[in-house]
């Protein structure tokens, strides 16, 4: 069950078909840039990986040994993973964009044994020491020596004589519930969560990703989410790392990563919305189409209708692709970009949510009412019917079962059902339409409470973010809105933050004539009707990982000080 096992199993197929490939010689001729990508062939990627699973338990790296890795996407980093598997170690991967303070408690937190980083995450380290104080073992992936820190080419040094002398190297055999690796959430509606997959995990999330794509090992891969590459790997297919910096995706510079695209005739790309949003208007602004794509695969939020039509320009032998899930649980649901414009665009334009499809084969899914408490078991809990919005919660086998050491978040987070099965409350609302197919309305910490009055009494009701925010967000002059928890006279409220696509700080008439537009919009539609109050941001906070979530919670902390942000 060992996921390593995937890619031994590709190197005895196609030994000498290229794995992994990185961009690593780059010059700009006429701002056109050109590249030289070293690669490893899956035999070499095989071999490098067996190497490095010698030399790390020669050092003390061994079954279950939690090892945080700080690396930047390289061939190193996809051969080192998978030597951490291959011996049966725990790879820990944190995401470095989610703030000093999150991030020292998250490694406090899973106290790691061993660190493999960049120079810089070693040095840095001396700082916070009390963070570190549970790792005995210190790699550095650069060639400083530092203090305690053995740099990865001196140990390769070291013993590779050895490696050349000793047996065939045997892959440490796993059990399905064996732990594979940790994964943090970026932290983005509370405090960042190590979620803890399985071999068995892995091995399904390839196996439905594979038949989700009919994916085969003639496919290129580009992931703008480096993980991604050892499931196509995995799969036999070549996987070229992109020429960006993964923590930062909504800085990447499209240019390049057309010209990775082009270079490799890249067939299956995937990231954050962040990365596509800038490839496709540069592609439009410079009358460039992408023929190789069959399938362009974003993840992270809601992706607006526009961004699909606009690829429908670009892609002229693929589609678009919005895959539903989350660290806890992926892949859940599927739909193309062709079915949302001919299906769903037009409802989701009004207000009914995001349609993000049926569930993939293997995953239930149901809607129960909201609610803060725990659920132990599911017969203490009611299935909501088609239409109704609630909390959504799935089960199937790409469904973690565990919170690593937070037994309170996990409890808060699992329901068991009477066959005994795990379900994960997702976290999000939304509702199933008769078809079975799923409609995503935002985070359940996203909702909104309001208070109405009705003929003297007073009622309570709840907004819910992606409904409300669509309406508004069909206004011209509107780049996105984000709908807020405000009070006023000791009642709660909803009101609407704008963030202008000129950026722009209207004043006097045309103010006024615009929020008189805005205005109008919420009284058209029952659900936004409550909606009175306009605040407004030149640029809305977003998440760490995909830099394109709202960080709505931030917006309403500081939409009490002031109207303009």
């Amino acid at each position: 069950m060992n996921i390593a096992f995937k890619l031994r199993e590709q190197a005895e197929l196609r030994p000498k078909k290229k794995a992994v490939l990185f961009p690593k010689k780059r010059s700009s001729v006429d701002k056109k840039y050109e590249y030289k990508y070293e690669s490893l062939t899956f035999e070499e990627l095989e071999d490098l990986s067996n190497l490095y699973g010698f030399i790390l338990q020669k050092e003390g790296i061994t079954k279950n040994t939690k090892v945080l890795l700080f690396l930047r996407p390289s061939l190193d980093f996809t051969a080192l993973t998978f030597a951490l598997f291959k011996i049966g170690a725990i790879p820990v991967l944190i995401d470095p964009g989610m703030g000093k303070k999150n991030l020292m408690h998250s490694i406090s937190q899973v106290k790691p044994e061993a660190l493999i980083a960049v120079q810089e995450v070693h040095f840095i380290k001396q700082f916070f020491s009390d963070s570190f104080k549970s790792c005995k073992i210190f790699i550095n992936s650069g060639n400083l020596q530092l203090p305690q820190t053995k740099t990865l080419n001196k140990l390769k040094e070291k013993w590779v004589d050895a490696f050349l002398k000793s047996p065939f190297f045997k892959i440490e055999k796993s059990q399905p519930e064996d732990k594979a690796a940790i994964l943090f959430t970026s932290g983005g509606t509370g405090i960042p969560k190590g979620v803890v997959y399985t071999h068995k995990i892995f091995s399904s999330q390839l196996s439905m990703l594979q038949e989700m794509f009919k994916l085969s090992h003639d496919e290129v891969d580009l992931p703008g989410f480096p993980l991604f590459s050892l499931f196509t790997i995995g799969i036999g297919m070549t996987s070229c790392i992109p020429d960006m910096n993964p923590s930062k995706p909504s800085q990447c510079d499209p240019e390049k990563l057309v010209q990775n695209i082009l270079d490799n005739k890249a067939t299956f790309v995937a990231g954050s919305p962040a990365i596509w949003e800038r490839v496709v208007d540069y592609c439009l602004d410079n009358n460039k189409t992408l023929p190789s794509i069959k399938y362009l695969v974003m993840f992270g939020a809601p992706v607006s209708t526009v961004l699909h039509e606009k690829f429908e320009k670009v892609l002229s032998n693929g589609t678009t692709y919005t895959p539903y899930g989350a660290t806890e649980s992926l892949p859940l649901c599927q739909f193309s970009g062709k079915e949302i414009l001919q299906q769903t665009a037009s409802l989701s334009k009004r207000g009914k949510g995001t349609c993000v499809g049926l569930p993939v084969k293997g995953i239930s899914l149901k809607i129960i009412p909201i609610t803060e408490k725990e659920i132990p078991l599911l017969n203490q809990t009611t299935i909501l019917p088609p239409y109704e919005i609630g909390e959504i919660i799935v089960s199937g086998d790409v469904v973690t079962a565990e919170y690593y050491q937070m037994k309170e978040q996990t409890k808060k987070a699992k329901i068991i059902d009477e066959k005994g099965h795990l379900w994960h409350r997702m976290g999000d609302v939304g509702y199933l339409d008769q078809g079975g197919k799923l409609w995503f309305c935002g985070r359940k910490t996203h909702r909104v409470q309001v208070d109405l009055a009705q003929k003297g009494i007073k009622k309570k009701t709840e907004l819910y973010s992606i409904p409300c925010e669509a309406v508004f967000n069909e206004h011209p002059e509107v780049k996105r809105t984000a709908l807020i928890q405000t009070k006023e006279k000791g009642l709660d409220t909803a009101s609407i933050v704008i963030e202008r696509t000129d950026k722009k700080r209207l004043r006097g008439s045309k103010k006024h004539l615009f929020e008189k537009e805005i205005l109008l919009i919420a009284k058209r539609f029952e659900h936004t009707s409550s909606i009175k109050k306009i605040y407004y941001h030149k640029s809305f906070p977003v998440d760490v990982r995909h830099n394109i979530k709202i960080d709505r919670i931030k917006l309403r902390e500081v939409s009490s000080k002031k109207a303009f942000i």
